[in-house]
């Protein structure tokens, strides 16, 4: 790792050894929660659920963000490697599907050296998820290449102005698509087991904001001209006003129903029918999970 920070598109050259990055945490991961999750994708949470780790901060600003204790206040505990690497074995042990790093960008280092180690051992034996907000270089992205076999990026926006106003990153839309594209070369297309779990491939999340159904069929478009229709897209339904939201009144409600089935329908006239459409009556709380320091 270079000694100062370029691993996020912010390139902060902060020396994270002793100080904290845009991401507001130094190199050294910190943790908030690690457990079976059974709300992610049908394919990821399985019937034993995705053996999810939260990482404490983020390189994004997201003023509606409902997971804001951990990425924005950085609530987590701070652990070596060697313990990354004993709870990815722990959730392995429990019977996880798979191992699920969500928001692990600024963490590629050490994530790497843990991951490295546990092939090496012959102790990783289910697939790794990279999840992300999809604010990625490709640099940093290729060093996962052969580490991770499925990449769950987040596809936010389609503009400068939305991505800056609620993200802080004006360069959101742009340095996305080129994150995504590379994330498939890696992976490619879903391939599934006999049970319905996957294995490998790319399944690209959009959350369907207030008042943003435009952005979002631009998305879709976006993603049926630039990859085959083999590829998941998980339409995401639960947006829920949270963090900072109430300071954009345009964005602090629900989504309508409108809206929802406008974009919607989008996605079934382009043929994007692989994946998850999630049902409108998902914004709820219920999904947000507890960051309590569970298996940490």
């Amino acid at each position: 790792m270079n000694q100062f920070c370029s691993q996020c598109p912010r390139n902060c050259n902060m020396e994270r050894k002793t100080s904290a990055g845009y991401c507001g945490v130094p190199e050294q991961p910190k943790v908030a929660r690690s457990f079976l999750h059974m709300w992610e994708e049908p394919c990821i949470s399985g019937t034993r659920g995705s053996g999810t780790i939260f990482f404490s901060g983020c390189n994004l600003k997201c003023v509606y963000c409902q997971n804001y204790r951990i990425s924005q206040d950085n609530f987590g505990k701070v652990i070596t490697v060697e313990r990354l690497q004993e709870i990815i074995k722990e959730l392995i042990n429990i019977g996880a599907h798979n191992i699920n790093l969500v928001n692990p960008s600024h963490y590629t280092g050490p994530i790497k050296q843990a991951l490295i180690s546990l092939k090496e051992a012959n102790d990783l034996t289910v697939p790794v998820v990279y999840n992300s907000n999809g604010y990625e270089t490709v640099e940093t992205l290729q060093t996962m290449e052969g580490l991770v076999d499925v990449y769950l990026p987040d596809m936010k926006y389609s503009t400068d102005a939305s991505s800056f106003k609620y993200s802080r990153a004006k360069d959101y839309p742009e340095v996305c698509k080129k994150a995504i594209l590379e994330m498939f070369r890696q992976v490619e297309s879903p391939i599934l087991d006999t049970n319905g779990i996957i294995r490998k491939g790319l399944i690209i999340r959009h959350l369907i904001l207030p008042g943003h159904a435009k952005e979002s069929i631009s998305i879709l478009d976006w993603i049926n001209e630039n990859l085959p229709k083999s590829v998941y897209v998980s339409l995401m339904s639960q947006y829920t006003p949270f963090y900072a939201a109430e300071k954009h009144p345009e964005i602090n409600r629900p989504i309508t129903r409108r809206e929802y089935g406008k974009v919607v329908d989008h996605l079934y006239k382009l043929g994007l029918e692989e994946g998850y459409v999630q049902e409108r009556q998902s914004s709820d709380t219920q999904y947000i999970p507890d960051f309590n320091l569970e298996g940490v």
